[in-house]
């Protein structure tokens, strides 16, 4: 007999894995590691969100719709999508299946509902990377000392774009690990920058933030500010990315709500601080509104630091873009990865190939790469690209996520009940239908044409961009019945909330 103390059993030999036998009655079984933590997705998401990002990209053009009330758009977005958060939470709870949106709507309302949510939400994606490797370019050129033009831009916006790339075929480990690096280099940069600029270089009051400084015009200020607000419309989405990685996050019914929520609270006072800093710090509003500071952001950074420092501060930035489209890419590549597990997309069988030495899908993630290659290099034919762009992204991205609360909403009313670790009870449906109201009032407010002076194909940009999505989408439907394909579980919401065991103890809102 061997008296020897025994050394405890590993976490791994102790129980089996709980992750893998639930994914398995979700039917799949996984290729990914769950090599994510917390605050490793929790990171994704906020990286993806990036508050500097954001504010960046967008600060001239709103600050010039709306002058400085439209920081109040941050506030209004911010609480909208928490409600799409939450309802959002709920869901992933139950189904922790990697792809977010897609695998959702398809099991809470079936196999066309997913397939169509699945298409425009990867399009939306797609486009979002462009838009955000393409705002880099600016400010990859002032870090650089060049002139900025349209051609640097997409030169600058391509070698973002191969930098993300490089770092997503690095696996999750590395992922996980640029993700948190990155939160932390933002955080500590945003708050270090906006202390500054608070203390050193304010040039105004609270009372310039009711104050829009004649940017409506002729018009009621409703108009300049519904304009203005699409610098909170484009902050507020990222939480989602949490979800895009479920299979690579451990206990993801109890992790992944976490950490959408916390990119809704930390990410959203983050952008709305670095808004504030950066609107007190504007010494002439007059000449943004106008146009004649176009550039309003450089013009602060150079007052407040000098042009040695502004640089250094931009450098914060630009790593700030990285992470975004990083976690941008990493988003796509799982999307498509199980669009294409469950045949769902043309050239499916290499789409869903998976690198066993990689532990990454490698075609989805050079998808992630190629396509949003070919519109930046296609935007040196547009004028205003970065903002077109843009606002096709947030359109595709909120019609992407309404489609889901509707989904959500609509497997409520026949009778779902959440049966995963976070549960909103008896709020659940005010939740989803507030939701949905905010959703399709920033859909309105998006596709809203405000350039009457332009070709009406020019003026009606994101309503036709939108449409024609969805009708290719439609028509390719139709034609090769893309959702017939596979036996991936479909409008299974209310089977499995029966199924399932109840959890110990929901999580409260």
């Amino acid at each position: 007999m061997n008296d020897a103390p025994q050394s405890p059993p590993s976490p791994a030999q102790a129980e089996p894995d709980t992750d893998a036998q639930r994914l398995a009655a979700l039917g799949y079984e996984s290729e990914f590691k769950r090599d994510m933590s917390l605050w490793a997705n929790f990171s994704l998401g906020f990286t993806y969100l990036s508050p500097v990002v954001g504010v960046y990209t967008l600060f001239a053009v709103s600050l010039m719709a709306g002058g400085p009330p439209m920081i109040w758009a941050f506030v209004i977005a911010g609480v909208g999508q928490l409600l799409v958060a939450l309802v959002f939470s709920e869901v992933v709870a139950q189904f922790p299946v990697a792809g977010g949106v897609y695998p959702w709507a398809r099991r809470l309302w079936g196999r066309k509902w997913g397939w169509m949510t699945g298409w425009i939400y990867l399009l939306a994606l797609l486009s979002t990377i462009s838009a955000v490797a393409y705002g880099a370019g600016p400010y990859v050129a002032a870090v650089f000392g060049f002139a900025s033009s349209t051609t640097t831009t997409i030169l600058c916006a391509l070698g973002l774009l191969l930098l993300a790339t490089v770092i997503n075929f690095g696996g999750t480990k590395v992922l996980s690990a640029v993700a948190v690096f990155g939160f932390v280099a933002e955080i500590v940069g945003a708050v270090v920058v906006g202390a500054w600029l608070l203390i050193a270089n304010r040039h105004h009051g609270l009372g310039v933030l009711f104050d829009g400084f004649g940017s409506q015009g002729s018009h009621s200020y409703f108009y300049a500010f519904a304009a203005a607000s699409l610098i909170g419309v484009f902050q507020y989405y990222g939480f989602e990315a949490c979800g895009d990685v479920a299979e690579e996050v451990p206990n993801p019914g109890r992790r992944i709500p976490t950490s959408m929520r916390r990119t809704i609270y930390i990410g959203g006072a983050a952008a709305t601080a670095v808004c504030l800093a950066l609107i007190l710090s504007v010494s002439d509003f007059g000449a943004v509104i106008s146009g004649k500071d176009a550039d309003p952001v450089t013009t602060v950074l150079t007052d407040a630091f000098g042009s040695g420092g502004a640089r250094a501060v931009l450098v914060v930035v630009l790593l700030s873009f990285i992470s975004c489209a990083m976690s941008l890419q990493a988003a796509a590549s799982r999307l498509t990865y199980s669009f294409a597990r469950d045949r769902m997309i043309v050239g499916s069988r290499l789409l869903s190939a998976f690198s066993e030495r990689l532990r990454v899908p490698p075609y989805a993630l050079l998808l992630a790469a190629v396509l949003p290659g070919l519109i930046i290099v296609g935007s040196a034919y547009s004028a205003d690209a970065v903002v077109k762009i843009i606002s096709f992204s947030t359109l595709g991205i909120y019609l992407a996520f309404q489609m889901v609360v509707l989904a959500s909403l609509r497997a409520r009313l026949r009778g779902w009940r959440p049966s995963g670790e976070y549960r909103l009870e008896r709020w659940g449906i005010p939740v989803t239908v507030g939701a949905l109201v905010y959703g399709v009032i920033g859909i309105v407010n998006m596709s809203w044409p405000r350039t009457p002076g332009t070709p009406w194909y020019d003026n009606y940009i994101v309503l036709v961009s939108g449409a024609v999505v969805m009708g290719v989408g439609a028509v390719y439907m139709a034609l090769a019945k893309p959702h017939e394909r596979g036996d991936a579980p479909a409008g299974d919401a209310l089977a499995a909330a029966a199924a399932q065991e109840p959890s110990s103890s929901p999580a409260a809102v």
